[in-house]
């Protein structure tokens, strides 16, 4: 009888033992459940808790200066990063290509220069064509990796360079002819580039002008590839400010 009565009185306690450390280990949790709530509460970080007209309106705004003109040449001492221009990939039909082509009238003797060469279609096409010499820039790391597989496949890898660079910073002291597809406004900050090219060179733009500078020669193309209308711009070298502007061509 007494065994069995202490028997009884063990389980009691075992039962009132884990009873104790369960409600202790469910009160520690709660405790620091809410130790951590109020904590993130106090200390947010912007990653998860983000106003962009709060944060604009009580962040001190640094002062900004205007941007320098774009140049050719760079100041040796000037600490400042170089400007990057990104430009929008819109790739040329082939027919385009070969227009262009045509009316810059690319021979084995010229360097065919294409300033945003994308995947490399001109330069390759004209290395393939005409077996002349092609370099092509382009600053999308993708597009430089594309543009020379395209090269590698088409067998002209010899004669194409592509490199990744900025088109304002391009080096184009060999090229005889400068192909673009860019817009009005990267063009225009192109010319002091574009004027230093010698007497034959010749430079061709799809659908974009050159500043107030008249062009040569304007071609209208209609694309087998999307039935839309481009437009071939050729300027003769060295460049002139002033003449008829040429006819578009039926």
């Amino acid at each position: 009888m007494v065994g069995a009565y202490a028997y009884t009185v063990d389980l009691r306690f075992r039962k009132m033992v884990r009873i104790t450390a369960g409600t202790a280990l469910l009160s520690f949790f709660a405790i620091t459940v809410a130790g951590c709530i109020e904590s993130r509460a106090e200390d947010s970080h912007p990653f998860f808790l983000y106003d962009a007209a709060t944060t604009e309106a009580a962040a001190p705004q640094a002062a900004v200066e205007p941007a320098p003109p774009a140049e050719t040449g760079r100041d040796p001492a000037s600490t400042s990063p170089p400007a990057v221009l990104f430009v929008v990939y819109v790739a040329t039909p082939p027919d385009v290509v070969d227009t262009m082509l045509k009316v810059a009238r690319v021979t084995k003797r010229d360097v065919v220069c294409d300033l945003g060469c994308g995947d490399g279609r001109i330069v390759v096409t004209a290395a393939k064509r005409y077996r002349c010499r092609a370099v092509g820039y382009d600053l999308d790391g993708l597009r430089v990796q594309e543009a020379r597989r395209n090269a590698e496949d088409g067998r002209v890898a010899h004669l194409v360079r592509i490199e990744q660079k900025d088109i304002l910073e391009a080096d184009l002291s060999e090229a005889t002819v400068v192909t673009l597809y860019l817009s009005d406004q990267l063009n225009a900050r192109l010319l002091p580039q574009l004027a230093k090219l010698g007497a034959g060179a010749r430079i061709i733009s799809h659908d974009f002008g050159l500043a107030d500078i008249p062009p040569d020669k304007v071609v209208n193309v209609t694309s087998r590839t999307d039935r839309s209308v481009h437009t071939i711009y050729l300027w003769n070298c060295p460049l002139r400010t002033t003449g008829r502007t040429a006819e578009p061509s039926p």
